[in-house]
C-alpha cells in the first residue's frame, strides 16, 4: 500500500499534462508508505519512449528528503502514449531498491491513469495506492 495525497498526485498528473507528448519524470518522499513531497525533474532524454533524470536535480532532491527526515519512496514517470505499466525498458532499469515506480497513463488524455508497482531483480508487483 501506498499512500499519496490528493494534491501531490494532482500534481504530478498536471505535470504529466503539461510535458505531453513527451515522459516527465521525478521523485517522491515520505516515511514508511505514506508520501509527503514531490520533487519534479527534468527528462534530460527529452523522449517519449523513455527518461533519464537530471543527476544535480536528482541529488538536491534526495539531499531535501534526507533534511525533511524523509525517504526516498516514489520513482515516477508518465507514459503519454501507453498504458500505467511498467515497460520492458523501466523493468530493465529499475534498479534503486525499496521503492515504488508510479506510471502515469495519458493513453487518454481526458481520464489519467496512475498505478504503482515495485520492481525487484526484473519481477513487477503491482502495489496498491490510497489517496490521501
Amino acid at each position: 500500500m501506498l499512500e499519496i495525497p490528493r494534491e501531490i498526485l494532482d500534481a504530478a498528473i498536471a505535470q504529466a499534462q503539461e510535458g505531453f507528448p513527451l515522459e516527465v519524470c521525478g521523485l517522491m518522499g515520505g516515511t514508511v508508505k505514506r508520501v509527503a513531497s514531490r520533487y519534479p525533474m527534468t527528462n534530460t532524454d527529452a523522449s517519449n519512449e523513455h527518461f533519464m533524470m537530471d543527476p544535480k536535480e536528482q541529488f538536491a532532491a534526495v539531499k531535501a528528503m534526507r533534511a525533511a527526515g524523509e525517504d526516498m519512496l516514489v520513482i515516477y514517470h508518465s507514459h503519454p502514449e501507453s498504458p500505467a505499466r511498467p515497460s520492458q525498458e523501466d523493468i530493465r532499469l529499475a534498479l534503486t531498491p525499496n521503492v515504488c515506480h508510479l506510471i502515469i497513463s495519458l493513453e487518454n488524455r481526458e481520464e489519467p491513469v496512475a498505478r504503482a508497482f515495485r520492481i525487484t531483480a526484473g519481477v513487477v508487483e503491482a502495489v496498491a495506492i490510497e489517496i490521501m
